[in-house]
């Protein structure tokens, strides 16, 4: 969004107030024919939803070219550099696109809804300042970070330069990680920095001087320093403006759905809200912290990531079946794969952060939360459901096609069917409708309106359990993936140090997870006879979860890696699939409904436990293992680069579907019991006039995206190409070489 957009928005206040003299506007309509044709919501429907598909692109991929580029510099191997400068390069037009977008999505706004955009802009005026000031830190960050790439290479001429390298790598690092622990985890910290602020800074400045040291000892060579941290501070920095700007403009988005001081039932904070004119009183942190803002926060920074890397596992789909080069065909069928890591990677956990945000939509507005699940809006979770299983399915079918180019994967194949099997079992479920649409035959032949099979999978407490499964065997496909040409694992005293300390370390942390939420489930928060029954299962279900941890950790030192993971994947599966559905989850239902909310968060932390666990285990079972075979880049089916096709796609459906439902929850609001909607498209949309809008979106969005490729291959001469990274194991620390095999 551009500063004379913020300008403009800025000074709505004072162009409604000339305008009142002769009577409030609410709403304009758009000139000429162009009005006949497009309604206002549909025109800042279609803006707005291309400014954030953009957006998450914008954003998505810089993180995880950071994080490529960090592989790159400790293993010391330059071609990951050159993948990550590649994604970068991607950047650019995308930027000003987005930059467009935001700008004409602001003008719709001023221009069609001059009444909601004074409400706004009296609220968050003096965040658009600091809005307009953070897009020109990230366009800023972004040109340096990318045209600085060669220069900000090897050793630091002075100690001066070198300490300067470090002091920007960690002080830009210092303010992401803040920016995220503010946003994300503890909004508190605000509050208690303007009631202590002498402490705030003192302990600040403690962590800095502690964190150069550490960086400089870390990042810096025997000498001065490497240049190389100089850059990796402003890829830090990139990503630390473009979070803010997420962040910031999430806020003004929660407003509208859960606005700050104001109850579930609509009833209003004198000390934040004018009861009579219903005038913001509060500041403008109070206004930026409202219920939505730190879940929506979570939801969108994963989303985001899992976007930007199917987009970039689409674009080497494309280069791939375009390549007329073995080396090229090597080079982007290795970019495929990392695109299609990170967007799976980084879908596993979405769920469990939708989960989240569902809860607080509940606890804001409990009429919202029953619109949204069982309402209105309960149908499109189901076509939600059925792009998710896509997404799924489709990730683990690329993974499966991909082993068959790894030597020695085969011996895993065996699996493979099985993994499939509970997918689609998993999907059916996930995509079963509790009320099925029937007509009046069609109940009459059934004898009532829920099918008396059907309609237990149509449930929360089955779609839980089987998303987790799901979750649970894509996690599983990837372990197959990652140990497909390595040989038995080695005794893990060969490990170090370092092994057994990360290890006892990570169970730890797992451990205190489990039991922090296991202390607060005391028994006194329930009343009745089946409530502490069913608390009483989430308890041990926890309990037997910390005992398997501690076991699996044992096992690991004792060299039987393989069947601690084992453990952790029976006893989890049990638990959060088997036992919280089947055997007590419809009963919590029927019986001790309020208790539904533990039972998914219990689910979700022993699924988040076991994928902790058995990650770590996983690293250090197979970090010194010998390579069986090598991997034959390039040789990959075209059929699988029309997977990556169809992922990308899927993914950007899935945004156009889920912007919809989010902003139609509010249905006749603007802001929820704040400032209603009384224009002539104060309606939710039919789905039918839903899908045709978001398939133009989509189609749209896809146009353009196509066009920053072909903008981003011009003058392309084909070195990044060449210069083909060497052999590994398929994993991110593994690269193609030239020729397309790995021997």
């Amino acid at each position: 969004m551009t500063l004379l957009v913020l300008l403009t928005a800025a000074i709505e206040p004072a162009l409604a107030q000339d305008a009142s003299a002769e009577g409030p506007e609410e709403y304009r309509s758009l000139p000429g024919a162009v009005g006949r044709w497009v309604d206002n919501r549909t025109a800042v429907w279609v803006a707005m939803q291309l400014h954030l598909m953009f957006g998450a692109f914008v954003l998505g991929v810089p993180i995880f070219a950071l994080i490529v580029e960090v592989v790159g510099m400790t293993t010391g191997d330059a071609r990951f550099d050159r993948l990550s400068k590649e994604f970068v390069k991607l950047l650019s037009a995308a930027f000003s696109t987005t930059a467009a977008l935001g700008g004409l999505s602001a003008f719709l706004l001023v221009g069609l809804y001059p009444k909601f955009t004074q409400h706004w802009s009296s609220i968050f005026h003096k965040s658009f300042y600091v809005y307009g000031l953070s897009f020109f830190g990230e366009a800023f960050s972004l040109y340096l970070y990318y045209y600085s790439w060669d220069r900000l290479k090897g050793a630091a001429r002075s100690k001066l330069s070198g300490a300067l390298s470090s002091l920007l790598l960690w002080g830009s690092l210092l303010l992401l990680l803040f920016l995220l622990a503010v946003s994300l985890v503890a909004p508190q910290w605000v509050d208690s920095m303007k009631e202590h602020p002498g402490s705030w800074l003192f302990g600040l400045m403690a962590v800095f001087g502690v964190g150069q040291v550490v960086v400089w000892g870390a990042c810096g060579s025997r000498n001065l320093g490497s240049l190389k941290m100089a850059h990796l501070g402003l890829g830090v920095l990139l990503n630390f403006f473009g979070i803010f700007l997420m962040v910031l403009a999430n806020s003004w988005a929660t407003h509208m759905m859960a606005p700050s001081g104001v109850s579930p039932l609509g009833e209003l904070d004198p000390k934040l809200w004018d009861p009579q004119t219903k005038k913001w009183l509060g500041t403008l942190w109070q206004a930026l912290h409202n219920p939505l803002w730190a879940p929506v926060n979570i939801h969108r920074l994963i989303a985001n990531v899992t976007f930007g890397g199917f987009i970039v596992g689409a674009y080497a789909a494309i280069k791939f079946l375009t390549s007329k080069t073995d080396a090229e065909r090597s080079h982007y069928d290795w970019m495929g794969y990392v695109g299609n890591f990170i967007g799976i990677a980084s879908f596993i956990p979405l769920p469990f952060a939708g989960y989240y945000l569902g809860r607080e939509v509940y606890g804001a507005n409990p009429n919202m939360g029953l619109l949204m699940m069982g309402g209105g809006f309960s149908w499109a979770f189901i076509i939600q459901a059925v792009l998710i299983g896509i997404i799924f399915i489709g990730g683990n079918y690329y993974l499966w096609m991909g082993m068959q180019r790894i030597e020695g994967a085969e011996r895993y194949a065996g699996f493979i069917k099985f993994i499939n099997v509970v997918l689609f079992i998993c999907f059916a479920i996930w995509l079963t409708p509790h009320n099925l649409p029937l007509s009046g035959e069609e109940r009459a032949l059934i004898g009532e309106q829920y099918h008396k099979f059907s309609s237990w999978f149509g449930v929360m407490v089955a779609k839980n359990a089987a998303v987790q499964f799901i979750i649970l065997s894509t996690f599983f496909s990837f372990l197959l993936y990652r140990r497909g040409n390595k040989s038995d694992p080695l005794p893990f005293r060969e490990q170090g140090v370092v092994g057994y300390v990360t290890l006892t370390l990570v169970g730890a942390l797992c451990i205190f997870l489990l039991g922090r939420y296991l202390m607060g489930l005391g028994l006194e928060q329930v009343k009745t006879d089946d409530e502490i029954r069913f608390m009483k299962h989430l308890k041990t279900l926890l309990g037997v979860q910390i005992g398997a941890i501690v076991a699996a950790v044992g096992i690991t030192f004792a060299n039987r890696g393989k069947a601690a993971q084992a453990l952790l994947f029976a006893v989890t599966i049990y638990s959060a699939v088997v036992h919280l559905s089947a055997v007590i989850g419809f009963e919590v239902m029927a019986k001790a409904n309020p208790l539904l909310r533990v039972v998914s968060v219990t689910q979700v932390l022993l699924v988040i436990s076991c994928l902790i666990s058995v990650t770590f285990i996983d690293i250090f079972l197979f970090r010194k293992a010998k390579s069986v075979g090598g991997i034959r880049w390039g040789q990959m089916p075209v059929r699988s680069q029309y997977v990556l096709l169809l992922l990308c796609i899927t993914i950007v459906l899935l945004m156009g579907l889920m912007g919809f439902i989010r902003s139609g929850l509010r249905e006749n609001w603007h802001t929820i019991y704040i400032l209603r909607d009384t224009s002539a498209t104060a309606f939710t949309p039919t789905y039918t006039y839903m899908a045709k809008v978001v398939a133009l979106i989509v189609f749209i969005f896809l146009a353009l995206v196509s066009f920053v490729f072909w903008l981003a291959g011009l003058g392309e001469h084909g070195d990044d190409a060449e210069a083909a990274p060497g052999p590994g194991a398929g994993r991110m620390d593994a690269a193609p070489p030239s020729g397309g095999t790995s021997a």
